[in-house]
């Protein structure tokens, strides 16, 4: 190759550099705003997103077995009555403590879309995914008023202790609608309005009676309601 071949070559892999710089600098980007849920006692939210500032922590609590005996997350995953081959969207999903069951309750032919705002979530989440061999999942990287999900490709969509991050809550519910299929269903589980032993302080939690009002206004109306976890109130959602 001549000199003058050299001098355009350099250049145009100057400009290919340039361009996969600014791209890769664009891409945090769509992780903005808060969607977390809250199983810590009260605790303070200071770091990114409305998480604490200890993240590897407040992972390890999310999935700490200790949850598991005022959670229940067998029992709710049972009660969501998902079938071998559905889809299920666990909003929220963080590290997958309800992402595992899911993909389990739906099986191999099922699938499930785990959705958050938190990179580092997800990665906690596609790490466990990967020790359990779970290929039944796909991460979704969302942004604070839109969990990014293709229409109506839900049977299910989960959102446990997460709804009262959402900064536009009437919106997003009409966005939720918008992925369920015909016959699909809208899952609210979030912290009752009263004090509990854990959970978010009283000014952050959504009464259930202003959910209700809010999912009317979003076309869904309650088609159940659970009544076993100590410290949440259990919704069950379809399109009017």
């Amino acid at each position: 190759m001549t000199q003058e071949e050299h001098g355009p070559r350099r250049a145009a892999m100057a400009a290919l550099a340039l361009v996969v710089g600014i791209l890769g600098a664009l891409v945090p980007v769509r992780a903005a705003g808060p969607q977390r849920p809250s199983p810590a006692p009260s605790a303070e939210s200071d770091g990114q997103y409305g998480n604490p500032s200890d993240l590897d922590d407040y992972i390890a609590e999310m999935t700490s077995p200790e949850r598991d005996a005022w959670q229940k997350p067998d029992q709710v995953v049972a009660a969501l009555g998902l079938k071998k081959g559905e889809t299920a969207c666990d909003i929220g999903s963080g590290p997958g403590y309800f992402t595992l069951r899911l993909a389990r309750a739906v099986g191999f032919g099922g699938f499930v879309y785990a959705v958050d705002v938190e990179a580092r979530m997800l990665q906690a989440l596609r790490e466990r995914l990967e020790r359990a061999r779970v290929r039944n999942v796909a991460p979704v990287l969302a942004v604070s008023d839109d969990p990014l999900l293709p229409p109506g490709v839900c049977d299910v969509v989960l959102v446990v202790d997460t709804y009262h991050h959402f900064p536009d809550r009437a919106g997003y519910l009409k966005r939720l609608r918008r992925s369920l299929k015909p016959k699909g269903r809208i899952v609210n589980i979030d912290y009752q309005r009263r004090p509990t032993p854990i959970g978010p302080p009283l000014d952050h939690r959504v009464a259930r009676a202003t959910f209700l009002t809010e999912a009317k206004g979003a076309g869904l109306s309650l088609v159940a309601e659970p009544t076993f976890l100590p410290y949440q109130y259990f919704l069950i959602l379809a399109a009017k």
